[in-house]
Parts: structure tokens; sequence; C-alpha cells
């Protein structure tokens, strides 16, 4: 089965996504918008869509449980805070942008895909998931934020998977999010969060 990752970005980025059957990346793109890109998971008969960007709001304005519980054997991994829908909207330099992006792609999901609730459901399904925690599941323990463009590449290099066609960081972010899409699929994955907030997943 086909799996997707998908990072997502501002007006100006976009969304670059990669597709994932078995060990190879057979789809690597970037969309302007959310339409043309459902149209491209759904031309790929995709099973499972990886998302990294928030897929709820902050009900209570700080942070999200999902991002407050996102952790390793104990150490809390670092993450982006998800404020309230309204704060976003009152910023006034727009630093959300991304985020409202998220938002539409996944109102665009949800025609033809099934949110993640908290629990494994037979069917295609997609859910939130963040790199940096990915790398840090894979790895066992909280790794360096640092020099992120070489640790995610050799994180994947070292699962056998051909980097050379991921010419940047936004690619890179999009095949982790494919691997994690592909763990849930064969069942080896944890989530974090609740279902008011939403959930991260990562593989276990």
């Amino acid at each position: 089965m086909t799996v997707v990752g998908i990072d997502v970005g501002g007006e100006r980025k976009g969304f670059h996504a990669v597709a994932l059957r078995d060990s190879c990346f057979v789809g690597i793109t970037q969309f302007a918008g959310p339409d043309p890109l459902v149209k491209w998971c759904l031309h790929h008969d995709t099973a499972i869509v990886a998302v990294d960007a928030p897929c709820k709001w902050s009900q209570t304005g700080a942070s999200r449980r999902a991002e407050r519980d996102l952790s390793i054997d104990g150490q809390i991994i670092q993450c982006f805070k998800t404020p309230t829908r309204e704060r976003a909207l009152d910023h006034k330099k727009g630093f959300y942008g991304w985020v409202f992006n998220g938002e539409q792609l996944y109102q665009h999901l949800a025609i033809h895909y099934s949110l993640f609730h908290g629990t494994h459901r037979d069917g295609a399904a997609f859910f939130e998931t963040f790199p940096h925690a990915v790398v840090c599941a894979l790895a066992g323990k909280v790794v360096t934020a640092k020099a992120k463009a070489t640790v995610r590449r050799a994180t994947l290099r070292a699962r056998g998977y051909d980097v050379t066609r991921l010419v940047n960081i936004d690619f890179v972010d999009a095949a982790l999010c494919a691997v994690t899409a592909k763990a849930f699929l064969k069942g080896g994955w944890k989530s974090f969060g609740d279902e008011q907030e939403g959930f991260i997943v990562v593989p276990s």
C-alpha cells in the first residue's frame, strides 16, 4: 500500500509531499494548495496520510495536551505550541499562516479520509505527526534539533531509504512523515494527546 507524508508551509512555500510504497519513495512533489494535493493522494491510492501541522487548535491558548505530553523515556520533546484559533487570527504578522494552511488541508482530507481519534481503525486515515519527534522516537531518545537536515537525512539512510531526491529539508520532513504513516499502517505507532485538541502520532 502507498502512504503519504506532507510538510505544511505558509502561502509562499505551500505543501511538500512524499509518497512511500514498500521502501521506495514513489512520488516527491510540491503543491501550492490543498485540493490538487489531495487529488494526488487519491491518484496514488494512498491508504494513510501523515501531516506535519497541528490538526486542531488549543482550547486554552497556551498549548495542546499532545504538545505538553510529547516525550520519550520521561524526557520532553520540544515542539511548536499551538494557540487558540482566535489568538492566531489576532496575530498581526501572520505567523500562523502555515497552521491555517494545515487547517485547510485537513478539511480537504476529511472528505476522503478519517482523522485519527486515538484508536487505529481500518480504512483510509490521516493524522498529525512531527518530524523531530519522529527522529527521537526512531532513535529511542531525545536528539538535538541542531543540524536537523543532516540528522534527519542520516535517520532515513540508516533505515535504507534513498534520500537523493529529497533536495531540501521540507521534502526530508515529508519523508519522515511518510515513514510514520508506514509505521501506523503496520501497527508500530504510539500517540499523544486527546480527542478534544488532537493527537500527535509517532513510530513506536
